[in-house]
């Protein structure tokens, strides 16, 4: 069989591990995987260097990009160049920071109608949920959404509120019924509202404006509506390692839960954050060393399932960079296209393999939205690959990143790992020709 395309790696990262192979690529998907040497035959051939490794295209299940509404933040166009130029061939967009956010129909379409003719990756969508929109939640699952996102405190923007406990366990209610998730925010405003406020340059009185008790008391507010309705339940972006005990024995119990982090959390500390660096300024916060220790733990026992950006990016003013102000700076940091470097670099060190990394950025988020034949270097999978250096060596420079706002918290920070290539559904991305497409949960119903 004359393939569309062949590729040949020396090491390529198959569901069992590292091994050589020839793919056979048809018609945008993974047609076979042969024995080195097949000598399969394509229109098209990559042969990768005895310094790469073929790794599955990424999927990034928490990205803002902000689009329509907000693009002097981002947009479709420069954050799936992002995602492509760090190995990202899927990404879930989240329904805010958008205008208007993804709270009805309507305002679905309106973004998907934005993303199809400026997406360079694949892209889906998450629904939004907030007070009063109950309604809306089942019309957005038969358009399908992945799932449904909610805050437990203010969420940033006034158009997004969030959800009182028990709204969101009404909500999720709804959701079990049809076998939807909700993903939270997981931070307790009550906690909040009476911690110390933010203000000024230091980064430990923002840190204290933020405690681990508020994720303690938001999580178990979770568990306990999963259990009490059913609903998968999702923790976005945890930050804090104390819930994890808690977290172990709700899944322990079958309580159908999973769990994210970030690179910041991974990669970061509160230690090393100066005073007035508001580009490190994330909700929830980066935390201490001792606690990122022991947040790469709980990865490695499984209690937290997948490692995704948070990319959250905005304007260089609103970061407010000249006065280095936490308490009023924006807060959010774009990460999208340096995860896998930045997770490989630090694994590294911590004697952890290439193959767990690219697990927990790949086919833990796919299996985690429920997005077939995405993650996975399997037949019938898409055709979606990175082509990946791990032993480059490079320093980041802002000015030179995908995304909009070149600002960054790891601005001159040596890095070690290069993304040399990414391929989307058999055709490597150029950064010129949108080839993305829209996803949808499958099975997805059209409402009339």
């Amino acid at each position: 069989m004359n393939y569309d395309l062949v590729i040949r790696a020396d090491r390529a990262l198959l569901p069992e591990g590292f091994r050589a192979a020839e793919i056979g690529v048809q018609d945008g998907r993974i047609s076979v995987i042969d024995e080195p040497g097949a000598g399969l035959e394509g229109e098209r051939t990559i042969s990768l260097t005895e310094d790469q490794v073929l790794l599955p295209g990424l999927v990034d299940t928490h990205v803002h990009v902000n689009d329509p509404g907000r693009t002097e933040w981002e947009g479709f166009a420069t954050a799936t160049r992002a995602a492509a130029a760090g190995g990202v061939t899927t990404i879930i967009d989240m329904p805010l920071n958008s205008l208007p956010p993804t709270v009805d129909v309507d305002s679905l379409q309106l973004k998907r109608d934005t993303a199809a003719p400026a997406a360079h990756v694949d892209v889906g969508f998450w629904g939004g949920a907030i007070p009063g929109n109950t309604d809306d939640l089942i019309p957005l699952h038969e358009q399908g959404v992945f799932g449904f996102k909610c805050f437990l405190e203010h969420s940033g923007v006034d158009e997004f509120p969030h959800l009182e406990p028990s709204e969101m366990e009404r909500d999720m209610g709804v959701l079990a019924d049809a076998s939807s998730m909700m993903i939270v925010h997981a931070e307790d405003s009550h906690t909040l509202a009476g911690a110390p406020k933010a203000a000024g340059r230091k980064y430990a009185d923002f840190l204290r404006s933020r405690p681990a008790e508020a994720e303690n008391v938001a999580i178990e507010a979770v568990i306990n509506a999963a259990c009490r309705t059913g609903a998968r339940a999702h923790i976005l972006h945890l930050s804090s390692a104390q819930p994890l005990d808690t977290i172990a024995a709700a899944k322990q119990e079958g309580l159908a839960l999973t769990v994210e982090t970030c690179p910041h959390y991974l990669v970061l500390a509160s230690e090393e954050i100066p005073d007035g660096a508001t580009t490190h300024k994330c909700a929830p916060p980066i935390r201490e060393a001792a606690n990122r220790d022991a947040l790469w733990q709980g990865l490695r026992d499984g209690i937290i399932d997948c490692v995704v950006s948070d990319h959250s990016p905005s304007t260089a003013e609103l970061k407010l960079l000249d006065t280095g102000d936490f308490g009023a700076a924006w807060g959010g940091i774009s990460s999208l296209q340096l995860g896998l470097t930045l997770l490989w670099t630090e694994a590294r060190e911590r004697g952890v393999g290439l193959e767990e990394v690219v697990g927990w950025m790949s086919s833990a988020p796919a299996t985690v939205a429920a997005a077939p034949g995405k993650g996975t270097v399997s037949v019938g999978a898409d055709a979606d690959f990175a082509v990946f250096s791990p032993e480059t060596r490079w320093t980041v420079d802002a000015d030179k990143l995908w995304h909009r706002n070149k600002i960054s918290a790891y601005q001159s920070r040596q890095l070690v790992g290069a993304v040399d290539a990414t391929i989307l559904r058999g055709t490597e991305v150029d950064y010129h020709t949108p080839r993305g497409r829209l996803l949808q949960r499958t099975p997805a119903v059209t409402t009339h």
